[in-house]
């Protein structure tokens, strides 16, 4: 009998990555794709669906079986996961109506966030939600939508999020995971039955537009003929429900058990723990986690990544120039020195909210700053007191995990951050806490081929992961650094409270 393969695509904020595994989850081949994203006006991100979304998934799934060797035949199941929670209105032929509106990062609904808050009221929101409304969530984007483009709202066949708009592509089938719809399309679906919300339905769309709930690894369909004939798949390849790209890189990590939290280095950072109950704290989000009888406890800044590439692309412009001419990361230069710099980098301290502000502050209104800059600091100085801010960010989310009972045993880091270990070790000394990387660094392309497998009966379920995916390096904290840290931490912390009325104002 032949191998059976597996294959993952995640689809992401500026990058998309593919991956081939065998049933040991062993690394055949991977691909990455790099696309643009879209700014249109302030607070509005967005991608072409069509070109970007599926345009890699086309173009990653030929290259990986291109370079692998293997036949599209031995492909036994297919995953796939997007960038987060996002909103494409599309056709009967899943024809995108208009450009996808992106996750949280997008804060153009602003408006329908805070006349769903008073709608409903705290209470009620608190109930169906566990927290205030925020810019992560799909219902003000709907009701944006149906606001600003009723035609286009009325028009669309459906509204997807962006896993549900691949994963039709591939089947014809509209699905979407329980994890994302019970949370970020809170409250359309009843989180009892999983079939939309008649009590709530009425304001945002018809139940005919909604996609149909199932779990992450339920088989949502097949490859179709004309799927197959733009990916290079064999047609009848099962395709799994999949995911939002945050959940599958927690299970490419191992976090598969209670206890264990992962930090996700993409263009945002995100964090998302496995804990034993739902954790009510309007400051961060908690539901049910996509492996059975488990909840999630996440948070999510929106700059990290994307506050690095503002500085390659504003402050290090020579570095880029210079990876222009030698192929030398724009990255690896910008670091040269940063080690050098003392621990928070000589009283210079960053609000790292370029892009507003998601957890803890939710706050679509935040603004970047500098703090305490003097004239001996240099942009050495504002690189390594960014990185910090992301560390500070952490050590926030960190405590409020902790005063919510969830007790984090294990950290684990995924996604291109990774690679800069002086920013690890960083955010472990800010924390105090030991944290592993992974073993397989792709991310969560590695994670939806894992659950592809999972879906058609390779493995068990998810504890059998358990023997494949295994940490990679180490960070442990530096206690004299710890103790540092916790002086500008008190700073940072009351810095944006200090500052928020200015913010609205500006």
């Amino acid at each position: 009998m032949s191998e059976k393969y597996f294959l993952g695509i995640d689809i992401g904020t500026y990058e998309s990555k593919g991956i081939i595994i065998d049933g040991r989850c062993n690394v055949i081949a991977t691909h990455t794709e790099k696309h643009g994203m879209e700014n249109p006006y302030p607070n509005f991100f967005e991608h072409d669906a069509e070109k970007v979304w599926w345009g890699d998934f086309c173009k990653i799934s030929k290259a990986l079986l291109k370079k692998s060797g293997i036949e599209n035949k031995q492909i036994a199941a297919i995953g796939s996961s997007t960038l987060g929670a996002d909103l494409v209105p599309v056709d009967e032929n899943c024809k995108p109506l208009r450009k996808a509106i992106l996750y949280g990062i997008d804060a153009r609904a602003k408006k329908e966030i805070d006349f769903l808050n008073d709608y409903y009221g705290e209470e009620k929101v608190l109930e169906f939600n566990g927290r205030p409304l925020c810019s992560n969530d799909v219902p003000p984007k709907i009701l944006w939508l149906k606001n600003n483009e009723p035609e286009i709202h009325q028009k669309a066949f459906k509204l997807l999020t962006g896993s549900s708009f691949i994963t039709a592509k591939l089947t014809g089938e509209y699905v979407i995971d329980k994890f994302l719809g019970n949370g970020a399309f809170a409250p359309l679906y009843n989180p009892e039955t999983g079939k939309p919300d008649d009590e709530y339905l009425g304001m945002f769309c018809r139940a005919d537009q909604l996609a149909e709930m199932k779990d992450t690894v339920d088989i949502a369909g097949q490859v179709t003929q004309r799927a197959a004939e733009e990916t290079g798949l064999m047609p009848g390849t099962p395709v799994i429900v999949g995911a939002d790209d945050a959940a599958s890189e927690a299970i490419s990590t191992g976090i598969l058990q209670m206890g264990d939290l992962m930090l996700m280095f993409g263009s945002s950072l995100y964090l998302i723990g496995i804990a034993g109950h739902v954790a009510k704290d309007r400051r961060i989000w908690s539901g049910s986690f996509i492996i059975p009888k488990t909840c999630s406890i996440q948070g999510g800044t929106n700059a990290a990544g994307t506050l690095t590439r503002w500085y390659r692309d504003n402050v290090f412009q020579d570095a880029l120039e210079k990876e222009k001419a030698t192929g030398i990361n724009a990255y690896d230069t910008m670091m040269e020195g940063i080690g050098e710099i003392p621990v928070g980098s000589e009283g210079l301290l960053t609000l790292p909210y370029i892009a507003g502000e998601r957890t803890p502050l939710n706050d679509p209104l935040a603004k970047g700053v500098l703090f305490g800059l003097s004239i001996h600091h240099t942009r050495k100085h504002m690189y390594r007191s960014a990185l910090e801010s992301i560390g500070y960010s952490v050590a926030q989310h960190f405590d409020i995990f902790r005063e919510n009972g969830v007790d984090i045993k294990r950290v684990m880091a995924v996604g291109g951050g990774t690679k800069n270990h002086l920013w690890l070790q960083i955010i472990s000394d800010i924390t105090g806490r030991t944290i592993h990387t992974a073993g397989v660094t792709i991310g969560a392309s590695f994670g939806d081929a894992a659950m592809a497998a999972i879906g058609i009966g390779h493995f068990k379920d998810f504890s059998d992961l358990r023997e494949f995916i295994t940490p990679g390096k180490t960070f442990q904290p530096n206690p004299e650094n710890h103790e540092k840290y916790k002086h500008y931490r008190q700073i940072f912390d009351k810095l944006y409270t200090s500052t928020k009325d200015l913010m609205h104002e500006i």
